[in-house]
């Protein structure tokens, strides 16, 4: 077992850019530059998608507090005064028979768990997957993390219509949509890693998320799982071929936790991870902030007067 400290360590100023996994911003380049994205998320964002989950999802679940489920709210609190993130609104929703756990809302996050990730992960698995949930509010995925949720949907009711989406598998946009919320996940797992700081909590979630009850993980199983992940990681993504990547990403989902632990433990091993509980990475990218900061505020003040407020859902109306 790969042995850590009990002591989470606060990581104030965390930035998103001192840990995204390569992957990540690769994929997401690829997919803006497919023909066609930017239509579909101005339509999207036309018919309200963000408003409509947020509706549905506060409409059928429970909203957490400090008073009606305290110990659920405080590891959502201590998540986020660890990796640094305002604290969003907390849902509860029925069980499924399995943990599910997403954040929607790209203006005003909220995060929703289901009534089996309350049963069966402890204090510090919450850490991990709450940590995992605030890497995709730090890094901004939201808008089209959740178009890739509602998108099957979307498109068996509404294909022939004005959004246009029938012809998306066959034109890449929904595959490279896929591919990139996977290779987002991988940019969160790190998030989480850092929110719980202990491997052995982060692999014991992934394994709860991926199935198997609490009753039967031991610190044999998750050490097992551990080498397994370590063979598996052996495989190159980047060298995947598309045809393989495309059937492996079509369900991005799905837990994938095998994979998802095998580049967490890549990313231990290049010391990077231990490089940001130490502080180093940090300091190193407030200090590079400090220098740029000359440079690019006159450039930033224009944008700001060009612009006006900030709207995230907005911000993707670009011709590619």
């Amino acid at each position: 077992m790969v042995q850590t400290s009990n002591q989470r360590k606060t990581l104030t100023g965390l930035s998103p850019q001192t840990y995204e996994h390569p992957f990540d911003q690769k994929a997401l380049v690829a997919l803006e530059k497919m023909p066609g994205v930017s239509l579909m998320f101005n339509k999207i964002n036309q018919y309200g998608i963000d408003r409509l989950l947020r509706f549905k999802f506060s409409g059928m679940s429970l909203k957490v507090n400090e008073r009606n489920f305290p110990d659920l709210y405080n590891s959502l609190l201590e998540a986020c005064k660890i990796v640094d993130v305002p604290v969003p609104e907390l849902y509860l929703k029925h069980g499924t028979g399995y943990i599910k756990i997403l954040t929607i809302g790209a203006n005003n996050p909220m995060i929703i768990i289901n009534m089996d990730g309350l049963e069966c992960l402890n204090h510090e698995e919450l850490l991990y997957v709450f940590g995992h949930e605030l890497g995709h509010i730090k890094s901004r995925h939201l808008l089209y993390h959740q178009t890739a949720l509602i998108l099957p949907g979307l498109g068996k009711v509404i294909a022939n219509s004005t959004l246009g989406l029938g012809g998306l598998a066959t034109n890449g946009v929904e595959l490279a949509l896929y591919q990139w919320v996977m290779m987002a996940k991988l940019t969160c797992d790190r998030c989480g890693l850092l929110a719980c700081q202990d491997v052995n909590i982060a692999t014991s979630a992934l394994i709860k998320l991926s199935g198997l009850p609490g009753k039967y993980i031991n610190g044999m199983v998750v050490e097992e799982f551990l080498a397994q992940a370590r063979e598996f990681g052996n495989y190159n993504l980047d060298n995947l071929d598309k045809f393989t990547k495309m059937l492996s990403f079509m369900e991005p989902m799905h837990p994938w936790t095998t994979l998802r632990t095998a580049e967490l433990l890549k990313w231990i091993d290049s010391g990077e991870y231990k490089s940001l509980l130490l502080g180093e990475k940090i300091e190193q990218e407030r200090q590079k902030a400090e220098t740029n900061i000359e440079d690019t505020q006159e450039e930033d003040t224009q944008e700001i007067e060009e612009a006006g407020e900030w709207d995230f859902l907005n911000s993707w109306e670009t011709d590619y």
